[in-house]
């Protein structure tokens, strides 16, 4: 029974390990900077050797979604590693990207006419063990098309990152995590104009072995800051789901 048991553990922990989670005693200085968003993850750890999907129905969505990951981008980047980024259709404006402090020459943008191409480049790209993540936008992903793509960065450990329109197939693929970002209004300092920090709701809808959940994030200039637990009020909550959707 005892060996039954220990075989089941170490199954689980390979398992884990396949899917970018390390174990809890090699975690140190493995943090994002995502806060309690990374409480959500196995052994609190958010998962590099993955592919994250992110729901992207509405162009706000989008939007927000690549300005998120612009924030993830700075950190899996920060060694000097490369990005390649690839679309269809794409509306991110590059220079854009210093605000969340990643250098856009460092990222390879390839714009091709169909998603077919993007799917190819995609798988192709993960093998590459000196990229740091690797985005695709799309409309669909099949589960055949995403378990090529979860067998590419196990092998590599490259970050894979999926913006998807259509939301219709979000049961259908293998993805670590499923994401979903809307904008938030920002908040300004006292008595000074314009806009404050990008501010997002941030909802983890699909965790594998983890908690999904739903987070306000804020990028602070430099990293990612968890609102203060005071504005989190019902009112609060309420006002801001009426304007974001």
């Amino acid at each position: 029974m005892y060996a039954k048991q220990e075989l089941v553990r170490k199954l689980q922990q390979d398992i884990l390990l396949w899917q970018g989670f390390k174990p809890q005693g090699l975690v140190a200085g493995e943090a994002i900077g995502l806060g309690e968003i990374e409480n959500a993850f196995p052994n609190g750890v958010f998962p590099k050797k993955a592919i994250h999907e992110f729901i992207t129905v509405l162009p706000e969505h989008a939007a927000a979604s690549d300005g998120f990951i612009g924030g993830l981008l700075s950190v899996l980047m920060k060694d000097g590693a490369a990005c390649v980024w690839i679309s269809t259709a794409r509306k991110l404006f590059p220079v854009s990207l210093c605000l969340f402090n990643v250098e856009p020459e460092r990222i390879i943008f390839m714009d091709v006419a169909r998603e077919k191409d993007v799917l190819w480049i995609m798988e192709e790209a993960l093998k590459c063990e000196g990229l740091a993540a690797v985005v695709a936008e799309l409309n669909e992903l099949s589960l055949i098309e995403s378990r090529r793509l979860q067998l590419a960065v196990e092998s590599s450990g490259v970050t894979g990152f999926i913006l998807r329109k259509d939301a219709r197939k979000a049961v259908s693929t293998v993805a670590t995590a499923r994401w979903k970002i809307s904008p938030v209004p920002s908040v300004t300092e006292d008595e000074m104009p314009g806009v404050g920090f990008p501010r997002w709701k941030v909802e983890l809808t699909k965790v594998r072995n983890g908690n999904p959940g739903s987070w306000i994030l804020e990028w602070g200039g430099d990293r990612f800051v968890e609102v203060v637990p005071a504005l989190k009020t019902a009112g609060w909550y309420d006002q801001v789901d009426r304007q974001i959707g």
